[in-house]
């Protein structure tokens, strides 16, 4: 193998450890944000664990979109501001990422 076919295979490699992390935490991230979000909404035990199955399940029907803000938007939009959302749904991000690194 030639250095340029080593360095190609280790950046696809990265590429693709870093594709999965950032799946990971965005999982993660939506999971704390359902289960924050069915608490707003007075929901617990399974109602919470459906709804915030709900808030994953958007992210997955369009990765490419904010699917979760929107959807957070118009299920909680009358309890808290779009700035307040979007602030939550920044300090879960970090937290996800934290905890991913925390368990390598």
């Amino acid at each position: 193998m030639t250095l340029f076919e080593e360095r190609e295979h280790a950046f696809e490699a990265k590429f693709a450890h870093d594709a999965e992390t950032k799946f990971r935490a965005e999982a993660r991230r939506n999971r704390m944000l359902g289960f924050w979000a069915a608490g707003l909404l007075d929901k617990e035990g399974d109602e919470a664990a459906a709804y915030t199955r709900e808030v994953i399940k958007a992210d997955l029907a369009d990765p490419a979109q904010d699917d979760v803000a929107r959807k957070l938007r118009r299920d909680i939009g009358h309890l808290m501001s779009d700035a307040e959302i979007d602030a939550k749904m920044a300090e879960f991000a970090a937290l996800a990422k934290a905890e991913l690194l925390e368990e390598r």
